[in-house]
């Protein structure tokens, strides 16, 4: 039998029972969230937010919130997710630091690129953390740049049961990417947020993650795209030096 910890942090345990609630009952309106964990409509409303804001919950039309895709069944990963994530970190802050722009790790994950670090820029106006989330690979500019690189029939059966999506569009778009090599997500994601990405390889020259710079659509100009490609190529060049670095320990 397992014990409340005698450190529990009330705002945590509320957060992890609603995860739980919306898992197994949802979908439910904020007041059926607010009775079930004896807190406030608008403690709730905060709650819910911030579960949708990780992924872990979504809003419908009706305004009722239901399981997000953090608390749905998914294919992993094969990445080695911690090494990617401690060898990028220093150099996705020195990215941020030069461009003052926010820049982002993230790898592939079925037909989604899920975030494992983001660098804030240090404008007043920059796009947010983003770290957890998932967005859907054929938008993202990582996501992109990765699609890119991957063999035309794995591609084909990626997609094969998406109905909504032009394949025959996306090889175009994906061919011209593999050819410059970077991928721009121009508000495919999110309105008022535009990226730039790059796919990042492993020791053995296989397509392993993407970094990007995103930034507030205002300041996105295509006569600097040359100079934010060759500071993401700069970038993955090093990371890559250094993942094969900690590979041969």
């Amino acid at each position: 039998m397992r014990n409340k910890p005698s450190y529990a942090i009330d705002s945590v345990d509320h957060a992890l029972r609603l995860a739980q609630l919306l898992q197994q009952e949802g979908p439910v309106r904020v007041t059926d969230a607010a009775e079930w964990l004896g807190v406030s409509p608008s403690t709730a409303h905060r709650l819910l937010a911030m579960l949708v804001y990780r992924d872990f919950a979504e809003q419908r039309p009706d305004r009722r919130y239901t399981a997000g895709r953090m608390l749905r069944p998914a294919p992993t990963s094969e990445a080695p997710l911690a090494l990617l994530r401690r060898v990028a970190l220093p150099h996705l802050r020195a990215l941020a630091q030069r461009l003052h722009e926010s820049t982002n790790l993230m790898v592939l994950v079925g037909a989604e690129v899920r975030f494992l670090a983001t660098v804030e820029g240090d404008q007043p106006l920059r796009v947010g953390d983003r770290v957890g989330q998932a967005l859907p690979a054929h938008r993202a500019s990582g996501g992109r740049a990765l699609l890119a690189l991957m063999p035309v029939d794995q591609l084909e059966a990626l997609y094969d049961s998406f109905d909504e999506i032009d394949l025959h569009r996306l090889r175009r778009e994906l061919a011209l990417i593999r050819k410059r090599g970077f991928a721009i997500n121009d508000q495919l994601t999110e309105a008022g947020v535009t990226a730039v990405g790059a796919a990042l390889h492993d020791p053995s020259g296989q397509p392993i993650a993407a970094i990007s710079i995103a930034m507030p659509t205002v300041r996105f100009h295509r006569d600097r795209l040359p100079h934010w490609a060759t500071e993401l190529s700069t970038t993955t060049t090093v990371i890559e030096r250094d993942l094969a670095a900690g590979s041969a320990k």
